[in-house]
């Protein structure tokens, strides 16, 4: 059944309505007259200014003052936040900007008007599907959160008695989320484009979408998700994204800095600091499949600042620390000589010299990307560090994070709010190639051909030359599996851990695909609500509980409990008074 609830639309009905260009920012339904009109439709600027506005569901670094989807999604057991990360929804909020069918309506007008316009046939499929890739990645986005939602496909008119109507059931609009990116993948005209819509970024959007449904679809259950578990519908979806996964791998390659990812200009260009080095464009870079574009004119954000400034960083989790395997191949459990104690040190500071702890030891000897991911040196509120001359650092748990810095560029565009303007991916060969990787071992076809194509580049960038396939991967057999699956399984999971970590709200949606979400409950794992150890430390923490000489933000009044009912959000209760047939999920 065909079926819409366009709530907001339904409150705004009667409101006046001058502006041809705004109606999919402001969720305004009908369409301005200017708009609603078969002669706007025959412009293929005006059909194409309309898709361009859906970027927006990029959000990348952010924009501005607006945190994006790195970094700043702290509800994981990757970071310990600065205030304490609790459930998204721990009662059922009375309105919700997640609940927002706008940008599918926007989408759907498209569907609807370009078939019957002027517009050549090679232009009406092309917008047609770009326009049902928005579409499926806002439902596919909706039906993380919430599980069943209202699905449509067409307009509908304020007046229609489906509006009323309750929600759709998941796996059926899953199953319209996969057509629709199908026919984007068959129709849009442009095969790649690193910043524009693309047959390229319709198969990488594929990639994701279908191993979160094949990967849900077997671990779900009926208790906590109201489905049981569906392995031959886990097992399809699962085909399509290592199909999906494997046509990208073929195509793009991967780069050899894996810091340059995440701290890149668009385009190359000389230092301001020191014009004898280069910093890198991440355009140039052979990983970028899609990306976001930051600069004076393409608007900035405040990811490097949140980082690099006297502002309390919500640090990463002791672990997440722990996660990192070391140089030998081996795990944390394997290594007991490991204490995880700095060296306390002093920095030079101009006059004053700066009492630190350093860990440099123990990233040396570590995977390559947790000296990336954060620095060597442990900080936190009355210890405070600096770090190429962003002052008074310091972070919830005592491990920073430096991932997305760049000391190539000057200290107020890094430390400035709103600032900053490097350049975000958000699909890159890197996460294609875990993703590939997942979907094969859920298969059990992860052969030394598919590690080849896909995490062999991670572990050698990594430093981890001793992993040499499955076979090598599966020996690790780590004591700290607690997933209850296999020891290769557990293994792609932690490459993809470390190589994803804090990057474009990954982690939390693994948590539920995998059925994992306990894994978040502090008082059952409190490693993730803790930090460094600083039992060496020159000056000890006044502002943080320390437990065992490690640093835990999940003290006192911050415990963070698993209930079954946080796999799907609640339905925000104006929603409910608006359509009592919504229903609401299970357990709210």
């Amino acid at each position: 059944m065909n079926k819409i609830l366009a709530i907001s639309a339904i409150a705004l009905v009667g409101a006046a309505f001058t502006s041809c260009d705004d109606f999919l920012d402001d969720n305004r339904y009908p369409l301005t007259s200017i708009v609603d009109k078969p002669d706007y439709w025959n412009s293929a600027s005006n059909v194409q200014l309309q898709l361009d506005r859906n970027y927006k569901i990029y959000p990348g670094y952010g924009s501005g003052n607006s945190y994006g989807w790195f970094l700043f999604k702290t509800l994981s057991d990757d970071q310990v936040g600065s205030s304490f990360a609790n459930w998204a929804y721990p009662t059922i909020p009375s309105t919700s900007d997640d609940w927002d069918y706008s940008n599918i309506r926007g989408a759907n007008y498209v569907i609807n008007n370009v078939p019957g316009s002027t517009l050549s046939n090679a232009d009406k499929a092309n917008f047609w599907g770009i326009a049902r890739l928005i579409r499926a990645t806002e439902y596919y986005r909706l039906v993380r959160m919430y599980g069943d939602v209202v699905w449509e496909n067409y307009v509908v008119d304020p007046s229609d008695p489906i509006l009323y109507e309750g929600r759709t059931d998941r796996d059926i609009v899953m199953d319209s989320v996969y057509e629709d990116l199908k026919f984007a993948q068959q129709t849009i005209s442009t095969e790649s484009a690193k910043l524009a819509w693309s047959r390229d970024l319709a198969t990488a959007t594929l990639s994701e979408v279908a191993l979160y449904e094949g990967t849900f679809c077997k671990y779900r259950n009926q208790a906590d998700n109201g489905k049981a578990a569906d392995p031959a519908r886990a097992k399809k979806y699962l085909e399509i994204s290592a199909a999906a996964s494997e046509a990208l791998l073929g195509k793009y390659g991967f780069c050899n800095d894996y810091h340059s990812i995440y701290n890149s200009l668009w385009a190359e260009q000389d230092s301001p600091v020191d014009p004898t080095q280069k910093i890198t464009g991440l355009s140039d870079n052979p990983e970028l499949i899609f990306g976001r574009r930051y600069d004076s004119v393409n608007g900035r954000h405040s990811t490097i600042s949140y980082t690099a400034s006297s502002t309390t960083t919500s640090g990463m989790s002791l672990d997440a620390f722990k996660a990192f395997l070391f140089l030998d191949g081996k795990p944390m459990s394997q290594h007991p000589e490991s204490t995880l104690e700095g060296v306390a040190t002093t920095i030079p500071n101009g006059e004053e010299d700066l009492p630190a702890l350093s860990i440099a030891n123990e990233l040396a000897v570590r995977d390559a990307r947790l000296s990336v991911i954060t620095d060597p040196y442990i900080y936190y509120k009355g210890m405070e560090w600096n770090r190429a001359g962003c002052v008074g650092l310091n972070s919830s748990s005592g491990f920073g994070i430096y991932k997305f810095d760049n000391v190539l560029l000057p200290v107020n565009d890094r430390t400035n709010a709103a600032n900053n303007y490097t350049s975000a991916p958000i699909y890159w060969t890197s996460y294609i190639a875990c993703n590939y990787a997942e979907a094969k071992t859920e298969l059990d076809a992860f052969d030394q051909a598919a590690f080849d194509k896909s995490l062999k580049h991670l572990y050698q960038r990594a430093g981890l030359t001793t992993i040499t396939g499955p076979a090598a991967m599966a020996a690790i057999n780590d004591p700290a599996n607690n997933m209850g699956v296999s020891s290769l399984l557990w293994e792609v999971r932690r490459c993809r851990r470390c190589e994803l970590m804090f990057d474009n709200w990954i982690r939390y949606w693994d948590l539920i695909r995998w059925h994992q979400l306990e894994l978040l409950d502090n008082t059952k794992h409190p490693e993730v609500l803790m930090g460094a150890c600083v039992k060496n430390a020159p000056v000890q923490p006044t502002t943080v509980q320390v437990t065992n000489n490690f640093i835990n933000a999940g003290t006192g009044v911050s415990q963070r409990k698993y209930a079954a009912k946080y796999y799907l959000y609640p339905i925000p209760s104006n929603q409910r008074d608006l359509n009592p047939q919504l229903g609401q999920n299970p357990g709210w």
